[in-house]
């Protein structure tokens, strides 16, 4: 092959994976101030962290996502040297039900920990709907107990007021899975005596029920029957259920009532004779109670049926948080936000690995979801000022300008010497994109004097391009000239003028 035609290497392309995203300095610092928020409220009720491997077996992380039509049933796997199947977690749950078994002759009874980290799901992503997202998590095992399902449901309430959701923007709805299993046993698909038959068909119920609030109720009745063709064309096959039995499910969607004591009512209409339904209900009236007593009214947490969660491994109470208030989509048309927290019961997750039944309860807050709702709706914390930026004029005083940086750190300010190339606009050009509150700069005359300018970068509203000199620089507003030896209270001082 002639020389000119060789193909040169192809590079990579610098682009994020489908699906995927990067994450900048703000936007990581406004993740941590949130988890810090969250997980105090976790700590005040006596939770304890855990950190947990990122990486699980298929076989521990079990077949429970509702995107079952995904490859590998929506987990991200690959097979290990050994020919066992390993994947990332798609939550934070599944892992706490492996780390208990394991551990659980260590630890207290009941366990209560909380989690946080990101968690990966090989689904379709869309407008904001990404396949790597942060949850933080607190959950309760080993306790059977009412309380602990109500508890989730306050903590809830409170960790959305803790990060500036302010009551009347958002709902805490619980409802329970117990309840829903009667309701499908009056429509001939459950049966307590053999709860693995109808399966898959209960699976498909689950999943159209908890796309209520997407596509409405004819869009629910449409994949409790034949199935549902979306917009693209896409294909969603049904539960294939009878008319009648497709009435009972979305009577149960309904019920929700002007009251916690009517919807209970229509509750235990609804399930009938039913056993399992019965029990659900004295459940919820048992939460709602406990609620009730702790001054959590219907303003902030309520009873509604059409709640039922997409994890196949919830057997409970589940609750789901949704924030009420409206913005507008990427065609400006207004909707709400939505789901940004939801939880439940699921005493039969640890048993798969004891082959003992162990009760436990928890909830999951979607940080990123949250995060973006106070973005919407311009509640977001201000953006953090950068470093203080020692400049240099002089490059042979390079020790002397970074023993500046050394000094203000030690004193507990965070301090950056500016390692660039160029003249002084380059170096506020820098500043100003690092959103630095103050400037340092010191020139061969100041040095002399023993003194320093210190630049008020926040006052100085702008930072003028076209500034090339020194003395030019020393002619702008918010500009002060202090001795050497008080560098560090007057940069205080000027970091506290600003409320820095």
């Amino acid at each position: 092959m002639p020389k000119d035609k060789v193909q040169k290497p192809r590079r990579p392309r610098a682009e994020t994976p489908k699906g995927f995203r990067d994450y900048f300095g703000a936007e990581v610092l406004a993740r941590e101030a949130m988890l810090d928020r969250i997980t105090e409220v976790y700590r005040l009720h006596g939770f304890d962290p855990l950190e947990s491997s990122a990486v699980e077996t298929v076989e521990a992380l079990g077949k429970f996502l509702p995107d079952v039509d995904r490859p590998n049933e929506g987990v991200f796997a690959w097979q290990d040297e050994d020919e066992t199947w390993l994947a990332l977690r798609y939550d934070l749950t599944a892992p706490l039900a492996r780390v208990y078994a394991q551990h659980r002759l260590n630890l207290p009874t009941p366990y209560r920990r909380y989690a946080v980290g990101p968690v990966w799901r090989n689904e379709k992503p869309g407008p904001g709907r990404f396949r790597q997202f942060y949850q933080c998590d607190a959950d309760t095992v080993g306790s059977a107990s009412p309380a602990a399902d109500a508890e989730m449901a306050a903590m809830t309430a409170d960790v959305l007021e803790a990060v500036g959701i302010p009551r009347g923007d958002y709902i805490v709805r619980i409802n329970s899975r117990r309840v829903l299993n009667g309701v499908m046993e009056a429509a001939g698909i459950y049966s307590e005596a053999d709860p693995d038959a109808h399966a898959h068909v209960r699976g498909i119920v689950l999943r159209a029920v908890d796309k209520l609030d997407r596509l409405g109720r004819e869009g629910v009745r449409a994949l409790l029957g034949e199935g549902r063709r979306d917009e693209s064309g896409d294909f969603t096959r049904g539960a294939e259920l009878p008319e009648e039995a497709a009435e009972i499910v979305l009577a149960f969607t309904d019920a929700r009532r002007e009251d916690t004591a009517a919807t209970l009512a229509r509750l235990r209409e609804l399930v009938g004779p039913s056993a399992t339904g019965r029990a659900g209900i004295d459940e919820l009236e048992a939460i709602a109670g406990l609620l009730d007593a702790q001054g959590y009214g219907t303003e902030r947490i309520v009873l509604d049926p059409s709640v039922v969660r997409g994890l196949g491994y919830y057997t409970g109470a589940v609750c789901e948080a949704e924030l009420t208030f409206e913005i507008l989509d990427e065609k400006g048309r207004p909707r709400q936000f939505g789901s940004v927290a939801g939880g439940g019961r699921y005493d039969d997750l640890v048993r798969r690995f004891t082959g003992e039944t162990v009760p436990a309860t928890g909830v999951s807050i979607g940080v990123d979801r949250l995060l973006a709702a106070l973005a919407a709706k311009g509640r977001s914390a201000t953006a953090l000022a950068g470093p203080v930026i020692v400049t240099v004029m002089d490059r042979h005083r390079l020790p002397d300008y970074q023993a500046m940086a050394t000094e203000l750190r030690r004193a507990g300010i965070r301090a950056e010497l500016f390692l660039g190339g160029g003249n002084m606009a380059r170096q506020l050009k820098y500043a100003d994109r690092r959103a630095a509150p103050v400037a340092v700069i010191e020139g061969g005359n100041e040095r002399e004097r023993g003194v320093v300018q210190l630049k008020d970068l926040a006052l100085g509203a702008r930072l003028a391009a076209d500034i090339d000199t020194h003395d030019e620089w020393k002619s702008q507003p918010a500009q002060v000239e202090v001795p050497r030896a008080r560098l560090v209270e007057e940069v205080r001082a000027m970091l506290a003028r600003g409320g820095r």
